[in-house]
């Protein structure tokens, strides 16, 4: 059984993924960081779909 660390371990590492796919396109990655706490893995779907700022 996982211990709830773990989770937090990997929900953390997301968030800092998201931020740095964020910040490659051109997007605030404090924002995509805090977005990311809430909606987990929706919002890297949603990161990923979306094309790249001018």
């Amino acid at each position: 059984m996982l211990d709830v660390s773990q989770y937090a371990v990997g929900w953390g590492t997301l968030t800092l993924i998201n931020a740095g796919i964020a910040q490659g396109k051109n997007r605030s990655g404090f924002n995509w960081f805090l977005l990311t706490l809430i909606l987990g893995p929706l919002a890297t779907f949603f990161l990923v779909i979306t094309d790249k700022k001018e």
